[in-house]
């Protein structure tokens, strides 16, 4: 019996410490990057260099992607209330829905496999190469030279690509329920004012801030710490991407609850 309870005793402690342990990893990262704050204008540079790579290249993918999602909500808007509600509140339906939830979400979930794979493959090839220690050992800073300017990159990126995703969609729907719906253009427009408030804009944008901050911890994080060659390096990599999209789709919650209550 107390051979039975010291064994669940150890493995209730090994559930409970490997959570800790990661928090704990997690936050010492976050602290190392912070610090390494200095040299604005190398920085900038390195900054606006990962923001091409990863926000220019990224336009073809978060276009279609909500160009889609546009015209399925439309569609499905059209057709749960088909000769139910009046035509004005479909474009009101589509506006909402991609202002609060469907652009930063899509945006956020397609960018964490896109950027964040990216950003932990890379890192950590340099890892198991030895290429992040060859830079400590010349005095140069693999914080401040690595892991800022993707983490800024994914925070500014994010919410101008979910704009991006916003129009997208927007325009998607007009053309979709314009052509095909025989709704009046004016129609539409009218749909698309009604119950707008800044609000859902801005909440939609802070969501993306606050999405692209995961993604770039996430990726840079899983880079940073990958080990065992080839395979820790696509470990990693796969840790990163599911990572990044569990806690949008959890951060999503909250912070709506916080910004749209």
């Amino acid at each position: 019996m107390i051979d039975l309870f010291i064994t669940l005793y150890y493995k209730f402690a090994k559930i409970i410490k490997t959570p800790l342990h990661l928090l704990g990893l997690i936050s010492i990262f976050t602290f190392n990057t912070i610090r390494s704050f200095e040299k604005p204008l190398v920085l900038m540079r390195l900054t606006v260099e990962q923001m091409y790579y990863t926000g220019i290249q990224s336009l073809p993918i978060v276009i279609l992607s909500s160009a889609s999602i546009g015209l399925v909500t439309v569609f499905q808007a059209e057709f749960q209330g088909r000769g139910i509600i009046p035509e004005l509140y479909i474009a009101t339906a589509l506006v909402k829905a991609t202002l609060q939830e469907l652009a930063p979400l899509l945006t956020g979930l397609m960018l964490s496999g896109r950027i964040g794979a990216a950003m932990s493959a890379e890192l950590g090839t340099m890892k198991v190469t030895e290429q992040i220690d060859s830079l400590s050992v010349m005095a140069i800073n693999p914080y401040r030279y690595l892991v800022l300017p993707r983490l800024f990159a994914a925070t500014l990126v994010t919410p101008l690509l979910t704009i991006v995703s916003i129009v997208s969609a927007i325009i998607a729907g007009y053309f979709l329920a314009t052509t095909t719906m025989n709704i009046l253009p004016v129609t539409f427009i009218q749909g698309m004012k009604l119950n707008f408030a800044p609000i859902d804009l801005f909440g939609g944008l802070a969501k993306a801030t606050v999405f692209g901050i995961i993604i770039g911890l996430s990726g840079t994080y899983n880079g940073f710490h990958a080990e065992g060659g080839a395979k820790g390096v696509g470990k990693a990599t796969t840790h990163a991407v599911v990572t990044a999209s569990l806690l949008i789709l959890v951060a999503d919650y909250f912070v709506a609850r916080i910004i749209f209550k």
